[in-house]
């Protein structure tokens, strides 16, 4: 059972994690070269596509971690809380900063921006966030495998 869980939380772990990076390599600098509308536009398209994907690839791998940490032994026990907590913190950073930005943009009319877009512009913050979140997916992604070669 215990090789079943670790399979699956490496390969859930590896699929978000393998997103995020592609978004941290090439959507996020490609929407920070877009004007707002085509930039509004664009958020509004990838969004419902990435959510609920997102949650729920890292929320099933946090379950299998916290599993783990009951039915694995010896090493591996010790290692899958390890990547279960940086994989939470990932949960905690994407509801507290990414998604609200998310929501904002997405409730923006393309047509129209705001007259103070230029200070309110959230891309930069956001790109930040999401590049913390893509280092600690990707630190989670090292440990559960980490745990897998120990089994």
């Amino acid at each position: 059972m215990t090789a079943v869980l670790l399979t699956a939380a490496v390969l859930l772990n590896g699929i978000g994690a393998g997103i995020m990076l592609a978004t941290v390599v090439g959507i996020v600098p490609f929407l920070l070269t877009m004007p707002y509308q085509r930039y509004v536009e664009t958020v509004k398209f990838l969004w419902p596509r990435y959510d609920p994907m997102m949650p729920i690839l890292n929320v099933a791998t946090v379950v299998l971690d916290v599993a783990l940490t009951f039915t694995a032994t010896g090493r591996t026990r010790t290692l899958v809380p390890v990547a279960g907590a940086l994989l939470l913190s990932v949960i905690v950073i994407s509801v507290t900063r990414n998604v609200p930005i998310n929501r904002y943009v997405t409730a923006l009319d393309p047509a129209r921006s705001p007259a103070d877009w230029p200070t309110r512009d959230p891309r930069v913050r956001w790109r930040n966030w999401n590049l913390l979140r893509t280092l600690l997916a990707t630190a989670a992604l090292t440990v559960n495998a980490a745990a897998a070669v120990q089994r």
